[in-house]
Protein backbone atom coordinates (compact mmCIF):
# COMPACT_ATOMS: atom_id res chain seq x y z
CA UNK A 1 0.00 0.00 0.00
CA UNK A 2 1.80 3.36 -0.66
CA UNK A 3 2.11 5.85 1.33
CA UNK A 4 0.30 8.98 -0.25
CA UNK A 5 -2.58 6.75 0.08
CA UNK A 6 -1.99 6.17 3.57
CA UNK A 7 -1.03 9.52 4.49
CA UNK A 8 -3.86 11.11 2.51
CA UNK A 9 -6.57 9.26 3.98
CA UNK A 10 -5.21 9.54 7.07
CA UNK A 11 -5.02 13.40 7.09
CA UNK A 12 -8.99 13.42 5.25
CA UNK A 13 -10.40 10.97 8.00
CA UNK A 14 -9.32 13.35 11.04
CA UNK A 15 -10.60 16.59 8.60
CA UNK A 16 -14.12 14.47 8.73
CA UNK A 17 -13.39 14.18 12.83
CA UNK A 18 -13.44 17.55 13.19
CA UNK A 19 -16.02 18.43 11.07
CA UNK A 20 -18.21 16.38 12.88
CA UNK A 21 -17.88 17.91 15.69
CA UNK A 22 -19.33 21.24 14.16
CA UNK A 23 -22.14 19.89 12.25
CA UNK A 24 -25.41 21.00 12.89
CA UNK A 25 -27.55 17.91 12.82
CA UNK A 26 -31.23 19.76 12.17
CA UNK A 27 -31.76 18.29 8.46
CA UNK A 28 -29.12 15.32 8.93
CA UNK A 29 -31.10 12.41 7.22
CA UNK A 30 -32.13 9.33 9.02
CA UNK A 31 -32.17 6.75 6.98
CA UNK A 32 -30.27 7.74 3.90
CA UNK A 33 -26.38 7.11 2.81
CA UNK A 34 -24.48 10.64 3.94
CA UNK A 35 -21.25 11.12 4.95
CA UNK A 36 -19.92 11.79 8.55
CA UNK A 37 -19.59 15.77 7.27
CA UNK A 38 -18.79 17.77 4.14
CA UNK A 39 -20.01 17.40 0.55
CA UNK A 40 -21.09 14.08 -1.39
CA UNK A 41 -22.07 13.49 -4.84
CA UNK A 42 -22.20 10.61 -7.44
CA UNK A 43 -22.74 7.02 -5.82
CA UNK A 44 -19.83 5.07 -7.05
CA UNK A 45 -18.77 1.24 -7.07
CA UNK A 46 -22.29 -0.63 -5.55
CA UNK A 47 -21.52 -3.72 -5.05
CA UNK A 48 -22.21 -6.78 -3.06
CA UNK A 49 -18.78 -8.35 -2.23
CA UNK A 50 -18.65 -11.42 -0.17
CA UNK A 51 -22.75 -11.39 1.58
CA UNK A 52 -22.14 -7.48 2.33
CA UNK A 53 -23.71 -4.24 -0.12
CA UNK A 54 -21.14 -1.55 -0.46
CA UNK A 55 -21.26 2.34 -1.57
CA UNK A 56 -18.70 4.40 -2.44
CA UNK A 57 -19.82 8.18 -3.17
CA UNK A 58 -17.97 10.88 -4.37
CA UNK A 59 -16.35 12.95 -1.48
CA UNK A 60 -14.57 16.48 -0.56
CA UNK A 61 -13.55 15.32 3.60
CA UNK A 62 -12.31 18.83 3.78
CA UNK A 63 -15.42 21.12 2.17
CA UNK A 64 -19.28 21.54 2.40
CA UNK A 65 -18.63 22.26 -0.90
CA UNK A 66 -17.08 20.51 -4.28
CA UNK A 67 -13.86 20.05 -4.08
CA UNK A 68 -10.95 17.51 -5.30
CA UNK A 69 -12.99 14.00 -4.91
CA UNK A 70 -12.20 11.10 -2.90
CA UNK A 71 -14.53 8.06 -2.55
CA UNK A 72 -16.27 7.85 0.52
CA UNK A 73 -17.60 4.32 1.36
CA UNK A 74 -20.23 2.57 3.77
CA UNK A 75 -21.07 -0.90 4.43
CA UNK A 76 -24.30 -3.18 4.88
CA UNK A 77 -25.78 -6.62 5.51
CA UNK A 78 -28.92 -5.60 4.76
CA UNK A 79 -29.81 -2.32 2.09
CA UNK A 80 -30.77 -0.30 5.30
CA UNK A 81 -28.64 -0.27 8.26
CA UNK A 82 -25.53 1.33 7.10
CA UNK A 83 -22.02 1.95 8.40
CA UNK A 84 -19.14 4.12 7.59
CA UNK A 85 -15.81 2.87 6.70
CA UNK A 86 -12.79 4.75 6.03
CA UNK A 87 -12.05 7.15 2.89
CA UNK A 88 -11.44 4.22 0.11
CA UNK A 89 -9.36 6.11 -2.01
CA UNK A 90 -8.08 10.05 -1.79
CA UNK A 91 -6.32 11.80 -5.00
CA UNK A 92 -2.73 12.94 -5.16
CA UNK A 93 -1.28 10.48 -6.96
CA UNK A 94 0.55 10.71 -10.35
CA UNK A 95 -2.27 9.05 -11.64
CA UNK A 96 -5.02 11.17 -10.00
CA UNK A 97 -3.35 14.30 -9.08
CA UNK A 98 -6.38 16.75 -8.62
CA UNK A 99 -9.25 14.25 -7.57
CA UNK A 100 -10.60 10.15 -7.83
CA UNK A 101 -13.94 10.80 -9.74
CA UNK A 102 -16.44 8.92 -10.09
CA UNK A 103 -16.09 4.83 -11.65
CA UNK A 104 -17.35 1.12 -10.52
CA UNK A 105 -16.56 -1.98 -8.65
CA UNK A 106 -16.16 -5.86 -9.84
CA UNK A 107 -15.62 -8.74 -7.95
CA UNK A 108 -12.51 -10.29 -9.43
CA UNK A 109 -12.47 -13.63 -7.80
CA UNK A 110 -12.50 -12.72 -4.23
CA UNK A 111 -10.44 -8.94 -5.03
CA UNK A 112 -12.64 -6.32 -5.36
CA UNK A 113 -11.47 -3.64 -7.88
CA UNK A 114 -12.67 0.02 -7.88
CA UNK A 115 -12.14 1.47 -11.61
CA UNK A 116 -12.13 5.16 -11.79
CA UNK A 117 -11.22 8.22 -13.15
CA UNK A 118 -8.31 10.16 -12.95
CA UNK A 119 -8.69 14.14 -12.77
CA UNK A 120 -5.96 16.60 -13.27
CA UNK A 121 -6.28 20.12 -13.84
CA UNK A 122 -3.67 21.92 -17.01
CA UNK A 123 -5.54 25.31 -16.63
CA UNK A 124 -7.82 25.27 -13.65
CA UNK A 125 -9.28 28.88 -13.32
CA UNK A 126 -10.54 28.06 -17.08
CA UNK A 127 -12.03 24.49 -16.32
CA UNK A 128 -8.83 23.03 -18.85
CA UNK A 129 -8.04 19.28 -17.82
CA UNK A 130 -6.96 15.87 -18.60
CA UNK A 131 -8.91 12.50 -17.58
CA UNK A 132 -7.25 8.69 -17.40
CA UNK A 133 -8.79 5.41 -15.86
CA UNK A 134 -7.35 4.00 -13.19
CA UNK A 135 -7.59 1.02 -10.94
CA UNK A 136 -7.22 -0.15 -7.03
CA UNK A 137 -7.84 -3.39 -5.63
CA UNK A 138 -8.74 -4.87 -1.81
CA UNK A 139 -9.24 -8.28 -0.37
CA UNK A 140 -10.68 -7.35 2.87
CA UNK A 141 -13.70 -4.50 0.62
CA UNK A 142 -11.97 -1.82 3.02
CA UNK A 143 -8.30 -1.19 2.36
CA UNK A 144 -7.36 -0.39 -1.22
CA UNK A 145 -3.87 -0.21 -3.69
CA UNK A 146 -4.02 1.52 -6.42
CA UNK A 147 -2.34 -0.36 -9.12
CA UNK A 148 1.39 0.38 -10.10
CA UNK A 149 1.09 0.27 -13.38
CA UNK A 150 -2.20 3.27 -13.70
CA UNK A 151 -3.18 4.79 -15.27
CA UNK A 152 -5.02 1.71 -17.36
CA UNK A 153 -6.17 3.73 -19.87
CA UNK A 154 -3.54 6.88 -20.26
CA UNK A 155 -5.85 8.93 -22.52
CA UNK A 156 -9.08 9.38 -24.36
CA UNK A 157 -9.46 8.64 -28.44
CA UNK A 158 -7.91 11.23 -30.15
CA UNK A 159 -11.12 12.66 -31.95
CA UNK A 160 -12.61 13.46 -28.37
CA UNK A 161 -12.94 16.26 -26.19
CA UNK A 162 -11.46 16.63 -22.43
CA UNK A 163 -14.32 14.85 -21.08
CA UNK A 164 -13.44 11.33 -20.39
CA UNK A 165 -14.75 10.02 -17.34
CA UNK A 166 -17.22 7.45 -15.08
CA UNK A 167 -15.95 4.09 -16.17
CA UNK A 168 -18.76 1.14 -16.07
CA UNK A 169 -17.45 -2.15 -15.96
CA UNK A 170 -18.72 -5.34 -16.07
CA UNK A 171 -17.99 -9.07 -17.38
CA UNK A 172 -19.55 -10.82 -20.27
CA UNK A 173 -18.45 -14.49 -21.01
CA UNK A 174 -14.77 -14.25 -20.19
CA UNK A 175 -14.47 -10.59 -21.60
CA UNK A 176 -14.41 -7.56 -19.19
CA UNK A 177 -16.32 -4.65 -20.68
CA UNK A 178 -15.48 -0.64 -20.33
CA UNK A 179 -18.19 2.04 -21.18
CA UNK A 180 -16.97 5.44 -20.15
CA UNK A 181 -18.78 9.37 -20.88
CA UNK A 182 -16.99 10.78 -23.64
CA UNK A 183 -17.66 13.50 -26.32
CA UNK A 184 -16.87 14.74 -29.90
CA UNK A 185 -14.48 17.43 -30.23
CA UNK A 186 -17.30 19.16 -31.42
CA UNK A 187 -19.43 18.50 -28.13
CA UNK A 188 -21.65 15.80 -29.23
CA UNK A 189 -22.34 13.18 -26.63
CA UNK A 190 -21.34 10.23 -26.89
CA UNK A 191 -20.42 6.77 -25.09
CA UNK A 192 -17.37 4.65 -26.33
CA UNK A 193 -16.46 1.37 -25.64
CA UNK A 194 -13.35 -1.03 -24.16
CA UNK A 195 -12.56 -4.72 -23.55
CA UNK A 196 -9.74 -6.34 -21.33
CA UNK A 197 -9.42 -9.80 -20.65
CA UNK A 198 -7.93 -8.82 -16.96
CA UNK A 199 -9.42 -5.39 -15.97
CA UNK A 200 -5.15 -4.13 -16.81
CA UNK A 201 -4.98 -4.07 -20.21
CA UNK A 202 -7.45 -2.34 -21.96
CA UNK A 203 -8.70 -2.27 -25.68
CA UNK A 204 -10.64 0.83 -27.46
CA UNK A 205 -13.17 -0.93 -29.51
CA UNK A 206 -14.87 2.94 -30.87
CA UNK A 207 -18.25 4.24 -30.08
CA UNK A 208 -21.51 2.28 -28.60
CA UNK A 209 -23.66 4.92 -29.00
CA UNK A 210 -23.71 8.71 -30.00
CA UNK A 211 -26.08 11.41 -29.58
CA UNK A 212 -27.11 14.65 -31.45
CA UNK A 213 -26.97 17.93 -29.77
CA UNK A 214 -30.88 17.62 -28.69
CA UNK A 215 -29.33 15.09 -26.47
CA UNK A 216 -26.59 17.25 -24.57
CA UNK A 217 -23.16 17.92 -24.61
CA UNK A 218 -21.83 15.61 -22.08
CA UNK A 219 -23.14 11.93 -20.86
CA UNK A 220 -22.02 11.27 -17.36
CA UNK A 221 -22.01 8.26 -15.55
CA UNK A 222 -23.08 5.67 -18.05
CA UNK A 223 -24.59 2.52 -17.39
CA UNK A 224 -25.58 -0.63 -19.26
CA UNK A 225 -26.88 -3.83 -18.14
CA UNK A 226 -29.32 -6.30 -19.66
CA UNK A 227 -32.83 -7.23 -18.32
CA UNK A 228 -35.84 -9.01 -19.20
CA UNK A 229 -33.73 -10.24 -22.61
CA UNK A 230 -33.50 -5.74 -23.23
CA UNK A 231 -30.41 -3.73 -22.91
CA UNK A 232 -30.77 -0.97 -20.61
CA UNK A 233 -28.50 2.50 -21.46
CA UNK A 234 -28.80 4.24 -18.10
CA UNK A 235 -27.10 7.64 -18.53
CA UNK A 236 -26.89 11.37 -17.09
CA UNK A 237 -26.67 14.04 -19.48
CA UNK A 238 -25.61 17.28 -19.86
CA UNK A 239 -27.49 20.33 -21.66
CA UNK A 240 -30.48 18.52 -22.88
CA UNK A 241 -33.03 21.71 -22.54
CA UNK A 242 -36.45 21.85 -20.88
CA UNK A 243 -39.46 20.98 -22.64
CA UNK A 244 -42.81 21.42 -20.79
CA UNK A 245 -42.83 18.85 -17.94
CA UNK A 246 -39.49 16.96 -18.91
CA UNK A 247 -36.06 18.40 -18.29
CA UNK A 248 -37.01 21.02 -15.72
CA UNK A 249 -33.49 20.19 -13.49
CA UNK A 250 -30.34 21.44 -14.12
CA UNK A 251 -29.42 17.92 -16.05
CA UNK A 252 -31.27 14.56 -16.28
CA UNK A 253 -31.23 11.04 -15.52
CA UNK A 254 -32.86 8.84 -18.05
CA UNK A 255 -32.20 5.73 -20.42
CA UNK A 256 -32.92 3.84 -22.99
CA UNK A 257 -34.24 0.31 -24.13
CA UNK A 258 -32.97 -1.50 -26.77
CA UNK A 259 -30.65 -4.31 -28.06
CA UNK A 260 -27.26 -4.84 -28.03
CA UNK A 261 -25.32 -6.86 -30.22
CA UNK A 262 -21.73 -7.73 -28.44
CA UNK A 263 -20.00 -8.93 -31.85
CA UNK A 264 -21.08 -5.88 -34.03
CA UNK A 265 -20.70 -3.40 -31.27
CA UNK A 266 -24.42 -2.33 -32.49
CA UNK A 267 -27.15 -0.66 -29.84
CA UNK A 268 -30.62 -0.19 -31.53
CA UNK A 269 -33.02 1.77 -29.00
CA UNK A 270 -36.49 3.58 -28.18
CA UNK A 271 -36.60 7.34 -26.95
CA UNK A 272 -35.22 8.90 -24.18
CA UNK A 273 -36.97 8.67 -21.16
CA UNK A 274 -36.73 10.35 -17.77
CA UNK A 275 -36.07 8.23 -14.76
CA UNK A 276 -37.28 10.59 -11.97
CA UNK A 277 -39.11 13.59 -12.27
CA UNK A 278 -38.40 15.52 -8.82
CA UNK A 279 -36.25 18.34 -8.35
CA UNK A 280 -33.08 15.95 -6.71
CA UNK A 281 -32.00 13.11 -8.95
CA UNK A 282 -28.68 12.95 -10.94
CA UNK A 283 -26.01 10.10 -11.50
CA UNK A 284 -27.64 6.82 -10.50
CA UNK A 285 -25.88 3.93 -10.99
CA UNK A 286 -27.23 0.49 -10.45
CA UNK A 287 -25.24 -2.98 -9.50
CA UNK A 288 -26.87 -7.10 -9.48
CA UNK A 289 -27.07 -8.89 -6.20
CA UNK A 290 -26.82 -12.52 -5.02
CA UNK A 291 -30.68 -12.38 -5.50
CA UNK A 292 -30.71 -11.50 -8.86
CA UNK A 293 -32.14 -7.92 -8.74
CA UNK A 294 -30.99 -5.21 -10.45
CA UNK A 295 -30.66 -2.06 -7.42
CA UNK A 296 -30.62 1.45 -8.11
CA UNK A 297 -29.09 4.10 -6.21
CA UNK A 298 -28.73 8.08 -7.34
CA UNK A 299 -27.38 11.20 -5.98
CA UNK A 300 -29.96 12.48 -3.94
CA UNK A 301 -29.46 16.19 -4.55
CA UNK A 302 -28.56 18.67 -8.39
CA UNK A 303 -25.79 20.50 -9.50
CA UNK A 304 -26.39 24.56 -8.51
CA UNK A 305 -29.63 23.88 -6.87
CA UNK A 306 -29.62 25.36 -3.38
CA UNK A 307 -28.55 23.56 -0.70
CA UNK A 308 -29.33 24.80 2.98
CA UNK A 309 -26.99 22.04 4.99
CA UNK A 310 -23.94 23.85 3.47
CA UNK A 311 -24.27 26.20 6.16
CA UNK A 312 -24.70 23.71 9.09
CA UNK A 313 -21.08 21.58 7.50
CA UNK A 314 -22.51 19.06 5.39
CA UNK A 315 -23.96 18.66 1.76
CA UNK A 316 -25.35 15.97 -0.09
CA UNK A 317 -26.79 12.36 0.23
CA UNK A 318 -28.28 9.32 -1.46
CA UNK A 319 -31.40 7.80 -2.57
CA UNK A 320 -32.72 5.13 -0.76
CA UNK A 321 -32.20 1.65 -2.66
CA UNK A 322 -34.49 0.93 -5.43
CA UNK A 323 -34.89 -2.46 -7.12
CA UNK A 324 -35.84 -1.87 -11.47
CA UNK A 325 -37.59 -3.87 -13.42
CA UNK A 326 -39.05 -3.89 -16.81
CA UNK A 327 -42.60 -2.89 -16.91
CA UNK A 328 -45.09 -2.80 -19.77
CA UNK A 329 -43.89 -0.48 -23.04
CA UNK A 330 -40.35 -1.01 -21.97
CA UNK A 331 -40.92 1.34 -19.47
CA UNK A 332 -38.44 1.30 -16.27
CA UNK A 333 -39.98 0.73 -12.77
CA UNK A 334 -38.08 1.99 -9.83
CA UNK A 335 -39.19 0.62 -6.26
CA UNK A 336 -37.85 0.60 -3.20
CA UNK A 337 -36.33 -2.65 -1.67
CA UNK A 338 -38.27 -4.93 0.21
CA UNK A 339 -35.23 -4.36 3.26
CA UNK A 340 -37.15 -1.35 3.21
CA UNK A 341 -39.51 -2.53 5.47
CA UNK A 342 -36.94 -3.06 8.52
CA UNK A 343 -37.14 0.66 9.30
CA UNK A 344 -40.89 0.02 10.28
CA UNK A 345 -41.34 1.07 14.01
CA UNK A 346 -44.94 1.38 14.31
CA UNK A 347 -48.22 1.39 12.00
CA UNK A 348 -51.23 3.07 12.00
CA UNK A 349 -53.79 2.04 9.44
CA UNK A 350 -56.30 5.33 9.46
CA UNK A 351 -58.34 4.71 6.98
CA UNK A 352 -59.82 1.98 5.00
CA UNK A 353 -62.73 2.25 1.99
CA UNK A 354 -63.94 5.35 3.12
CA UNK A 355 -65.05 8.39 1.02
CA UNK A 356 -63.74 11.92 1.95
CA UNK A 357 -64.35 15.39 0.08
CA UNK A 358 -61.97 18.59 0.51
CA UNK A 359 -59.43 17.43 3.16
CA UNK A 360 -59.05 15.44 6.14
CA UNK A 361 -56.27 15.95 8.60
CA UNK A 362 -54.22 13.59 10.58
CA UNK A 363 -52.08 14.83 13.33
CA UNK A 364 -48.49 13.11 13.19
CA UNK A 365 -45.84 13.66 15.13
CA UNK A 366 -42.24 12.14 13.07
CA UNK A 367 -38.95 13.10 11.29
CA UNK A 368 -39.19 9.99 9.54
CA UNK A 369 -42.56 8.67 7.86
CA UNK A 370 -43.81 6.07 5.55
CA UNK A 371 -47.03 6.93 3.84
CA UNK A 372 -49.36 4.88 1.58
CA UNK A 373 -52.42 5.88 0.52
CA UNK A 374 -54.46 4.39 -2.59
CA UNK A 375 -57.27 5.92 -4.38
CA UNK A 376 -59.85 4.37 -5.89
CA UNK A 377 -60.18 6.26 -9.51
CA UNK A 378 -63.63 4.48 -9.93
CA UNK A 379 -65.45 5.14 -7.36
CA UNK A 380 -64.18 9.09 -7.57
CA UNK A 381 -66.10 12.00 -8.61
CA UNK A 382 -63.46 14.68 -7.75
CA UNK A 383 -60.71 16.34 -10.06
CA UNK A 384 -58.12 16.06 -7.85
CA UNK A 385 -56.81 13.69 -5.52
CA UNK A 386 -53.63 13.54 -3.18
CA UNK A 387 -51.91 14.12 0.28
CA UNK A 388 -50.76 17.38 1.92
CA UNK A 389 -47.29 17.31 4.29
CA UNK A 390 -48.35 19.67 6.89
CA UNK A 391 -46.00 21.43 9.30
CA UNK A 392 -47.30 23.01 12.68
CA UNK A 393 -47.50 26.74 11.01
CA UNK A 394 -47.70 27.48 6.81
CA UNK A 395 -45.42 24.99 5.54
CA UNK A 396 -46.43 21.84 3.76
CA UNK A 397 -44.99 19.51 1.14
CA UNK A 398 -48.20 19.10 -1.56
CA UNK A 399 -48.64 16.04 -3.84
CA UNK A 400 -51.60 15.39 -5.90
CA UNK A 401 -52.79 13.97 -8.54
CA UNK A 402 -55.15 15.30 -11.64
CA UNK A 403 -57.67 12.63 -12.63
CA UNK A 404 -58.51 14.34 -15.61
CA UNK A 405 -55.41 15.74 -16.91
CA UNK A 406 -53.32 12.73 -15.69
CA UNK A 407 -50.87 14.62 -14.47
CA UNK A 408 -48.94 13.74 -10.91
CA UNK A 409 -47.42 16.91 -9.45
CA UNK A 410 -45.46 17.84 -5.88
CA UNK A 411 -45.17 21.28 -4.47
CA UNK A 412 -42.13 21.88 -2.60
CA UNK A 413 -43.16 25.47 -2.82
CA UNK A 414 -44.11 26.01 1.11
CA UNK A 415 -41.54 22.74 2.15
CA UNK A 416 -39.44 25.80 3.63
CA UNK A 417 -36.60 26.13 0.90
CA UNK A 418 -37.75 25.51 -2.94
CA UNK A 419 -38.72 28.51 -5.12
CA UNK A 420 -38.65 26.64 -8.50
CA UNK A 421 -40.86 24.15 -6.22
CA UNK A 422 -43.21 22.10 -8.44
CA UNK A 423 -42.52 19.15 -10.79
CA UNK A 424 -45.01 17.57 -12.85
CA UNK A 425 -45.35 14.32 -14.71
CA UNK A 426 -47.67 11.95 -16.96
CA UNK A 427 -49.15 9.29 -15.59
CA UNK A 428 -52.11 6.44 -16.55
CA UNK A 429 -53.42 5.85 -13.23
CA UNK A 430 -56.47 3.45 -14.58
CA UNK A 431 -58.92 2.49 -11.94
CA UNK A 432 -56.30 3.26 -8.59
CA UNK A 433 -53.95 5.55 -7.54
CA UNK A 434 -51.26 4.31 -5.22
CA UNK A 435 -49.10 6.59 -3.31
CA UNK A 436 -45.72 5.41 -1.81
CA UNK A 437 -44.21 8.43 0.10
CA UNK A 438 -40.51 8.32 2.35
CA UNK A 439 -40.41 11.29 4.12
CA UNK A 440 -36.53 11.97 5.84
CA UNK A 441 -35.52 15.56 7.75
CA UNK A 442 -34.76 17.03 4.25
CA UNK A 443 -36.24 14.59 1.70
CA UNK A 444 -38.94 13.04 0.17
CA UNK A 445 -39.85 10.02 -2.44
CA UNK A 446 -42.33 9.68 -4.55
CA UNK A 447 -43.28 5.83 -5.89
CA UNK A 448 -46.64 6.19 -8.15
CA UNK A 449 -48.40 2.93 -8.83
CA UNK A 450 -45.59 0.90 -8.11
CA UNK A 451 -42.95 3.13 -9.90
CA UNK A 452 -45.05 3.91 -13.08
CA UNK A 453 -43.60 7.70 -12.08
CA UNK A 454 -41.10 8.74 -9.08
CA UNK A 455 -40.12 11.76 -7.74
CA UNK A 456 -37.41 12.48 -5.35
CA UNK A 457 -36.57 16.20 -4.16
CA UNK A 458 -35.05 18.02 -1.03
CA UNK A 459 -37.01 19.68 1.45
CA UNK A 460 -35.67 21.92 4.32
CA UNK A 461 -38.89 22.71 6.67
CA UNK A 462 -38.40 24.98 9.53
CA UNK A 463 -41.32 23.78 11.15
CA UNK A 464 -42.17 20.10 12.75
CA UNK A 465 -44.45 17.74 10.92
CA UNK A 466 -48.09 18.53 12.42
CA UNK A 467 -49.87 15.72 10.28
CA UNK A 468 -51.40 14.05 7.06
CA UNK A 469 -53.85 15.45 5.24
CA UNK A 470 -56.03 13.56 2.10
CA UNK A 471 -57.31 16.00 -0.32
CA UNK A 472 -60.04 15.30 -2.39
CA UNK A 473 -61.31 18.57 -4.70
CA UNK A 474 -64.30 19.40 -6.40
CA UNK A 475 -65.85 16.15 -5.81
CA UNK A 476 -65.87 12.80 -3.96
CA UNK A 477 -63.10 10.57 -3.37
CA UNK A 478 -62.82 6.65 -2.26
CA UNK A 479 -59.62 5.96 -0.21
CA UNK A 480 -59.15 2.24 -0.01
CA UNK A 481 -56.38 2.71 2.62
CA UNK A 482 -54.16 5.28 4.35
CA UNK A 483 -51.37 3.45 6.47
CA UNK A 484 -48.53 5.03 8.43
CA UNK A 485 -45.35 4.02 9.79
CA UNK A 486 -42.67 6.20 11.62
CA UNK A 487 -39.13 4.64 10.64
CA UNK A 488 -36.18 4.35 12.78
CA UNK A 489 -33.09 6.62 12.50
CA UNK A 490 -29.82 4.20 11.74
CA UNK A 491 -27.24 6.92 12.34
CA UNK A 492 -29.00 7.75 15.92
CA UNK A 493 -25.99 6.97 17.48
CA UNK A 494 -23.76 9.47 15.32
Amino acid sequence: MNSTYINNTKQAEEALKQAEAKMNKRYRLGYHIMAPANWINDPNGLIQFKGEYHAFYQHHPYDENWGPMHWGHVKSKDLVHWEHCPIALAPGDACDLDGCFSGSAVDNNGELTLIYTGHHYIDQPNNIFFQNQNVAVSTDGIHFTKLGQNSVIAEPPTDSSQHFRDPKVWKHEDTWYMILGNSTKEDLPRVILYTSPDLRTWTYHGVLLQGDKNMGFMWECPDFFELNGKHIFMFSPQGIDAQGDKYNNLFQTGYYVGEYNYDSNEYKHGEFIELDNGHDFYAVQTFLDDQGRRIAIGWMDMWESDMPTKADGWSGALTIPRVITLGANNKLLMNPVEEMKLLRQSEQVLYQYRAISGSYLTEVEADLLEVKVVFDLTKSSADLVGLKLRGTGEEETVITYSIAGQKLMLDCSNSGKKTDGVRQTALSAEGQLTLHVYLDRSSIEIFANEGQATMTSRIYPSEKLLGIELVAERGEALVNELTYWKLKDIWQAE
